[in-house]
């Protein structure tokens, strides 16, 4: 797993590629974490071109995050998102309460 880590203002663009698993996802969430109480993000975009893999870890992630940016009164947005992983986003209901695009 590699995470790039872009900010645009107040907006964090988190580039990740990989495989996001119960090995990787405490690295991709705490760097994403750190960045945003250190820039005071408000809103994130999750860029999921290269990933190839997801399971329920990084479910977590995604909805601790969005947990976190709603408390700050932003928006979390996933794009670029691969068919094998949007199926896990639909199933999970993440794509009810997040912006997705592919």
């Amino acid at each position: 797993m590699d995470i790039n880590l872009e900010t645009i203002g107040t907006t964090l663009v988190a580039k990740l590629s990989g495989e996001i698993d119960h090995h990787t996802a405490p690295h991709i969430r705490d760097a994403i974490d750190r960045e945003m109480n250190i820039r005071n993000i408000v809103n994130l975009v999750l860029d999921f071109d290269n990933v190839t893999f997801m399971d329920s870890s990084g479910i977590g992630v995604i909805a601790g995050r969005y947990k976190e940016i709603q408390a700050r009164g932003g928006k979390v947005m996933i794009i670029r998102v691969k068919p094998q992983v949007d199926k896990i986003l639909e199933i999970s209901g993440l794509k009810t309460i997040l912006d997705c695009s592919h």
